[in-house]
């Protein structure tokens, strides 16, 4: 299963644009809260602005999103803060 990344505002400048995560076929099912655990478990900056105790928003093939929603091979993921600039 593949995956496509973004970050953006605060978390672009901090993680980049974005990266693509691929899974081991078979795995299983993931949610974005569970996505977001995983990039925070790496450690380093992922844990220090991915981090629960901070507000951010997702959105799953560029449709708000509660961290419940289940990802799909080839989705496209983006985090991102409640507020952000044009």
């Amino acid at each position: 299963m593949t995956i496509q990344i973004r970050y953006f505002a605060s978390l672009r400048e901090a993680l980049g644009a974005g990266e693509t995560l691929a899974l081991e076929p078979g795995a299983p099912a993931l949610t974005v809260g569970a996505l977001r655990e995983q990039l925070i478990a790496r450690g380093g900056a992922h844990a220090e602005v991915l981090a629960r105790g901070r507000a951010l928003r997702a959105a799953l093939n560029q449709t708000m999103c509660a961290e419940t929603a289940e990802i799909a091979d080839g989705a496209e993921v983006a985090f991102f803060p409640p507020v952000t600039g044009g």
